[in-house]
């Protein structure tokens, strides 16, 4: 089954409406609860009258920040640690009185229906103490008065740094020494479905049913939340509308929790609109880089050194992570003797940065991979010749994380594939001295990225299987299956193992905290390497005890055993079904013994995948447009278990990849950071109209460490794409733009100030 494009296991249901997501399993008696938001960006609330919202005909209950427990609680989807120093940041309140941001959570109401919950909302009445608003990242790292959170009185929730060789001697031997800034916007996931959830009580238990990525998270996080033992909450996760990383948070659970208590247990959904995902829920990070490079004559890196500063929003959430992971891909994948890199993460007045597909990386990559373009023009030599010269080949190891290491490295075939592509020697040299309003340019950007967390973090998964009655093999896991088609590997995987067919493979795609293995979850491109190790471990053990009990079922002399599609065959003279075993084991007066495995491993070991993204673009520069002609992402991503789907995950990264770097941007307003664009209107995704043909291509290098020499794929495909884009325009037109996206606006002004308009 490995290596296969079989059908996704979902597909059917998914594809006629009969897959059940969180709102379709709601019950048809659901209150109704709604969130009433800040309406300034930075302040206290003074007085917060509730009494014309809880005399409406219709309010069950009206709840604020003065009612919720009194401590705090951190939110992210990383693994808890039982060290208090590795521990995420705990500064969030179910419900708060300080306002750090426009539209911060101040009172929630439950209602009878929408209507009427909305009708409160406006009834509510609030009197706010105004502070000034900081929405960037440099400013508020001066700190202000007061402090967004008491305990950084700078307003830095964290700072990194690390230094390999000596970078300032390393520029003083440089012939040429360049220095750029570069900065990425906020941006928004733009799931289809809604961070949504219901909650109620049973036998004085809470069960949260939710749209999440981190199902066994959530049930800690809520437990934290309201302060009472973890083992009272039960969380369960369907079907799941797309998540990218907005999921891997817990969001308003806690608060729908704490609102089912209130109402002694009556369930209550809690479904966010549009335009509070975007600005309620998570973003990606805007990140400004300042970055510095010295290279010799030939063109060999001597130096390089980077100044991050991540605007973190006003919660901790992901927090420093996010810029650490930077940080580490920049010491990854070039070679260089002397590197420094320094990161700050800040508080400021602006939705909540969190967890966004790539993880950091898209920033960074964009950032340095401009930087990288930027130095080969400024010294006269091929981008693609430049990067060539400073790759490292093959094996490679992280020099402060050892256990982060490319233990293979294909980025040197990607780069062959995606130029072969896009003719890239001929169109260099074709498009090289134009004039014109309507130019051309081809351009490039590669990248590397971790497959999981470990040894940042802890990496465990679990994974059950059973043998039926009918000699099927069950599978129930704590992975989650977000849309990326993680189920469907997972069954191949099984069934690659159990010598079965797919067909006799079923899983189960809800996960429910009270009976699936433990899995922190649905990130960091993990599943495939991390819980795909489980699965194959699992499906070993489950193979043993088959044929062990095969063997008491054949006659004395036949000890060597195989399964083969539904049949267990002992040489070429004896054989048994499947089926038939399966129904002894459940039934035997004798030898009655239900065929289980279940398997809880902690998985040490990491490894790197690489690619690259090859862009043809023509730009109209009076009119500041970009059209795609052609585009291909080349991945090294290991063994491909379902190229179809890889292909599918590919295709998905890149059109997130191309939004990124033409069109999506969370505007705010600077004065009082009331975002300006939070709706699908407004804010620019690429639509059908907008997108190319995309190519996907891979380079298939077995890796030793993954379950079946697989590595990441989840994310990378999204994060060369926006600067290979950019470095097509600086190819077409000779203009470098250091902050995506690449907007009509940016690029006339672009355009007028190297005298092109």
């Amino acid at each position: 089954m490995i290596g296969k494009s079989v059908p996704r296991v979902d597909a059917y249901d998914k594809v006629t409406g009969r897959a059940k997501f969180t709102d379709d399993m709601a019950p048809h008696n659901c209150l109704v609860a709604k969130v009433y938001h800040a309406r300034i960006g930075n302040g206290v609330v003074k007085s917060i009258d509730t009494s014309k919202a809880e005399a409406l005909d219709g309010v069950v209950k009206v709840v604020t920040f003065k009612d919720v427990p009194n401590h705090c609680y951190p939110t992210p989807g990383h693994p808890w640690s039982v060290e208090p120093a590795h521990q995420d940041i705990a500064d969030r309140n179910i419900l708060t009185g300080r306002v750090r941001y426009y539209g911060d959570d101040i009172a929630a109401v439950v209602a009878e229906d929408e209507v009427t919950a909305q009708r409160a909302l406006r009834l509510i009445e609030v009197e706010y103490e105004e502070y000034p608003v900081v929405t960037d990242p440099r400013k508020s790292m001066w700190g202000s008065k007061p402090p967004i959170h008491l305990d950084k009185k700078d307003n830095v929730l964290a700072r990194t740094n690390y230094f390999i060789g000596n970078v300032e001697e390393g520029l003083k031997q440089s012939d040429t020494v360049i220095k750029r800034t570069y900065k990425t916007p906020i941006v928004q996931h733009c799931h289809i479905e809604n961070p949504i959830s219901y909650a109620y009580m049973e036998n004085g238990r809470i069960i949260v049913v939710s749209s999440t990525q981190i199902p066994h998270i959530m049930r800690r996080v809520i437990g934290q939340a309201l302060g009472i033992p973890w083992s009272k909450i039960r969380v369960i996760k369907p079907y799941i509308g797309g998540g990218f990383g907005n999921k891997q948070d817990v969001l308003y659970e806690p608060l729908n929790a704490f609102l089912t208590m209130q109402v002694g247990g009556r369930p209550v959904k809690l479904d966010v609109s549009r335009e509070e995902t975007f600005c309620n829920t998570r973003t990606r990070h805007s990140i400004e880089y300042e970055l510095t490079a010295g290279v010799d004559k030939e063109g060999h890196l001597l130096a390089k050194d980077m100044l991050e500063i991540s605007n973190q929003g006003a919660y901790a959430s992901h927090g420093h992570a996010i810029a650490a992971n930077g940080l580490t891909s920049f010491r990854l994948q070039y070679a260089c003797p002397n590197i420094k890199g320094e990161a700050y993460t800040v508080y400021t007045n602006t939705p909540v940065g969190g967890a966004m597909r790539g993880y950091g990386i898209p920033q960074v990559c964009f950032a340095g991979e401009c930087f990288m373009d930027d130095i080969a023009k400024e010294i006269g030599m091929d981008p693609l010749e430049f990067r060539k010269r400073n790759l490292i080949q093959g094996y490679y190891e992280d020099a402060y994380l050892k256990p982060i290491a490319a233990h293979t490295n294909g980025i040197f075939a990607c780069l062959d594939k995606g130029a072969e592509y896009i003719q890239w020697d001929k169109k260099r040299k074709e498009y090289s001295n134009q004039t014109g309003n309507i130019r051309r340019g081809v351009g490039m950007a590669l990248f590397s990225y971790k497959t999981g967390v470990w040894p940042i973090s802890l990496e465990i998964a679990g994974a059950r299987m059973v043998l039926n009655q009918d000699g099927s093999v069950g599978i129930m896991l704590g992975a989650t299956e977000i849309g990326q088609g993680a189920d469907t590997v997972f069954c191949q995987m099984a069934a690659e193992v159990l010598n079965m067919d797919m067909e006799d493979i079923h899983i189960q795609s809800v996960q429910d905290t009270d009976v699936t293995p433990f899995d922190t979850g649905a990130y960091a491109s993990r599943q495939t390497f991390v819980t795909g190790t489980v699965v194959k471990e699992c499906a070993e053990q489950l193979k043993k005890k088959i044929l062990d009990y095969a063997k008491e079922l054949m006659p004395e002399e036949t000890r060597e055993l195989s399964l083969d599609h539904g049949w267990i065959f002992a040489g070429e003279d004896h054989a048994i079904s499947l089926e038939r075993l399966a129904m002894e084991s459940y039934y035997s007066l004798s030898n009655s013994s239900v065929l289980t495995a279940e398997v809880s491993s902690q998985v040490k070991k990491n490894t790197i995948s690489t690619g690259c993204c090859f862009a043809e673009v023509e730009v109209d520069i009076k009119l500041g447009k970009i059209k795609i002609l052609n585009i291909i992402n080349v991945h090294d991503s290991g063994k491909l278990i379902n190229p179809k789907l890889a292909e599918m995950q590919v295709h998905g990264g890149m059109s997130m990849g191309m939004g990124y770097g033409l069109s999506e941007q969370l505007l705010l307003d600077e004065k009082t950071g009331r975002p300006l664009n939070a709706n699908l209107l407004d804010y620019k995704l690429m639509t059908i109209m907008d997108t190319p043909e995309i190519k996907a291509d891979f380079v298939e290098l077995e890796d030793p460490e993954g379950p079946f020499g697989n590595k990441a794929l989840g994310e990378p495909p999204a994060i060369p794409v926006a600067p290979a884009i950019r470095n097509a325009v600086l190819h077409a037109t000779g203009v470098a733009f250091n902050e995506n996206p690449l907007t009509p606006q940016k690029l006339i002004d672009g355009f007028m100030k190297a005298g092109l308009i």
